[in-house]
């Protein structure tokens, strides 16, 4: 078989291409020549980008193989997640990897707005010896306000803590509890801009953040400030900042984002009081090397079918040890609730059942999508694109969870409406130190049955001799049966056969058995 095709549009690490692994094929282009890429992305599975190339709608149609992007670093400012999504290809990024980076220029611009350490090397430079014109302050017992406490901002609290700074914070999102754990006080944004000597900006860039820090909230401030922004241009209004700075109403600021980037005409960089760099948060050699690695992990796990924990539009968020093992049972039994029902259900219940309800299992649901919508539609099934295709064909799905689990540690059910009235339900469960995958219940028969590739379902009215004549006849076609469960409700009552086999069973050879058993139905589901 031919390795996927992984194609990498801009310098990362020798590292990262060795973690891609021998089981793809790595090519590179340059992704700023726009006809070279689109060139080299039409036969790409997956594509490795940082900031410099654009990933739009016109792309993504250009790549019809195209499962995942990767963006090895945080912002997705170059890639049109929507398109993507509707695409059916997964986004994904490395939350994680710069965040200490970040965290520590925070800091480094604060000591040095607070030191006037750019205007006094400039001066050094041009051969004026100034001590007296740069005259700075301590952090030392100085309250310190974070804005925003996120990752990021609780490394920049914790590192500024140790300087013994007080630490207040502004988050609408934290608990006070978890802020009070790490020594930080919760305080609203007013109270925050009054208290502050020191703040420091730490938000991603929404419609609700732009702006946040503006005119009326830098004239709440102490003259005394010095702001720093390491985060996202256009969360401190830069005009306002400038007037601020100008009137002696703000002290010093340190930036290393802005509204526009590039970034080389502000006004903000002509005042001496200003300590400015150009985006270098995640500029470090261990930021990108471990976002390299990051993702390179990522494409691994998207390549191989796997839900990947860092991918933006993916619904299901991160995903518990105890829960991943249940991912790969739920979309066999999505595939065989398919297979049973013979159509698209209209209405689907996920019902986990159980100790693993402690978990988010919101995975589970795209799980069962996954493997429902697998076998019945033309286009690649994802997990980013299946809710899409459930609500282009009308499947109203629900995740139903109940701690409590009568006669399994932990269960699975899938119980879906057809278009007739009539439900189809089917049920697995993991057993053992090994979780091994058992089907244990069809449309309210009890089975012990493991998912193997090659499945059959039979139904029929309860007599003697149906389990020989299936089995002679499977034997005549040359098909081997691995494993038999013959469930019934009451006796000569209506039963099932769940068959386990090692090759798949033949149109023929199931229309012989269904008319020797004379078969309310008879269904064959191919899992491999």
């Amino acid at each position: 078989m031919n390795k996927p095709i992984v194609l990498i549009a801009e310098a990362l690490s020798p590292a990262t291409v060795e973690a891609l692994g021998a089981d793809v094929e790595v090519r590179h282009c340059d992704g700023e020549d726009r006809a070279a890429l689109l060139a080299a992305v039409a036969e790409a599975d997956a594509l490795l980008v940082r900031s410099g190339t654009y990933v739009d709608a016109a792309l993504l149609r250009a790549a019809p193989r195209l499962r995942v992007v990767a963006r090895a670093g945080v912002g997705l400012e170059n890639v049109d997640v929507r398109a993507a999504t509707q695409a059916g290809v997964m986004v994904v990024t490395a939350p994680t990897s710069n965040i200490v980076s970040a965290a520590e220029l925070a800091v480094a611009l604060m000591l040095a707005a607070a030191r006037h350490l750019s205007p006094a090397h400039r001066a050094l430079r041009e051969g004026r010896w100034e001590r007296s014109r740069f005259t700075g302050t301590e952090l030392y017992e100085k309250t310190v306000g974070i804005v925003g406490l996120g990752r990021i901002g609780v490394l920049v609290a914790q590192r500024l803590a140790a300087f013994g700074m007080k630490v207040i914070a502004y988050d609408p999102y934290v608990q006070p509890g978890r802020a009070a754990q790490m020594g930080v006080r919760l305080v609203d944004l007013d109270t925050l801009l009054r208290e502050s000597d020191f703040m420091s900006v730490h938000l991603p860039r929404t419609p609700e953040t732009v702006g946040l820090i503006g005119h009326d909230e830098l004239r709440r401030v102490r003259p005394h400030l010095v702001l720093v922004n390491a985060a996202r241009g256009g969360i401190v209004d830069e005009q306002a900042l400038h007037a601020a700075l100008q009137e002696g109403r703000v002290a010093s600021a340190g930036l290393d984002v802005f509204a526009e980037e590039p970034c080389a005409d502000s006004p903000l960089l002509a005042l001496d009081n200003v300590v400015a760099t150009p985006h270098l948060g995640a500029s470090t050699a261990e930021a990108q090397e471990k976002a390299g690695l990051a993702v390179a992990r990522s494409v691994r796990l998207a390549l191989s079918g796997e839900l990947v924990p860092d991918a933006v539009n993916v619904q299901g968020g991160l995903i518990a040890e105890d829960v991943r093992p249940g991912i790969p049972l739920t979309e066999k039994l999505g595939r065989v609730f398919t297979g049973l029902a013979g159509e698209v259900a209209q209405q689907l219940d996920v019902e986990v059942r159980g100790e693993i309800t402690d978990h988010d299992v919101k995975v589970l649901e795209l799980a069962a999508l996954k493997g429902v919508f697998a076998d019945v539609v033309p286009e690649q099934v994802s997990y980013v694109n299946v809710p899409l295709l459930a609500a282009e064909r009308g499947t109203a799905v629900r995740l139903v969870t109940d701690p409590e689990s009568p006669d399994h540690r932990n269960l699975i059910t899938l119980r879906g409406t057809l278009s007739d009235g009539s439900q189809v339900s089917v049920s697995g469960t993991l057993v053992g130190l090994a979780q091994r995958e058992r089907l244990v219940e069809v449309d309210g028969f009890a089975v012990d049955l493991e998912p193997t590739d090659h499945l059959a379902f039979l139904r029929y009215a309860d007599r003697p001799g149906m389990v020989g004549t299936v089995g002679g006849i499977l034997g005549d076609a040359g098909v081997n049966i691995a494993g038999m469960q013959v469930a019934r409700q009451a006796k000569g009552g209506e039963a099932l056969v769940a068959l386990s086999v090692d090759s798949a069973i033949p149109a023929e050879c199931l229309a012989e058995i269904a008319a020797a058993i004379d078969a309310v139905s008879v269904r064959a589901v191919d899992l491999g």
